[in-house]
């Protein structure tokens, strides 16, 4: 009986034990990087935003980034991520909206900005 519970003991030690390992081998998020998006139709007219999406600590966190004189950042404030499809929350213009992309190919990925209007999203290669 002591040989049964020392062997099960150790089946289920290699069993967590290769499930962590397994676990840290994932493959890193599609959408980590620069992209430029293009947003169609806004009451605007078309409209560019570029993002910065990063890895911090095992949790995606991005910054829309500004292209103006000014250069102030927005921080995104929320990222659900699923597998090939993400969604930013940010405020623009005193707005809380919300962008959505699902990946097309290699460097390109489709969505919308709060289900309105169509984006167009292209990786920016260094």
């Amino acid at each position: 009986m002591k040989k049964f519970k020392f062997l099960l003991t150790g089946v289920i030690a290699l069993t967590i034990f290769a499930g962590k390992t397994y676990a840290q081998t994932e493959a890193p998020n599609y959408f980590i990087g620069k992209w430029d998006v293009l947003v169609k139709g806004t009451p605007q007219g078309d409209a560019h935003l570029k993002f910065n999406i990063a890895d911090s600590a095992g949790h995606l966190k991005g910054v829309l980034l500004d292209t103006t004189a000014a250069h102030k950042d927005i921080p995104v404030t929320n990222i659900e991520n699923a597998t090939d499809k993400i969604t930013l929350f940010f405020t623009i213009q005193s707005y809380d909206v919300n962008l959505t992309l699902a990946k097309k190919d290699d460097d390109h990925a489709t969505g919308s900005l709060m289900g309105m209007f169509d984006a167009l999203a292209d990786r920016i290669k260094k």
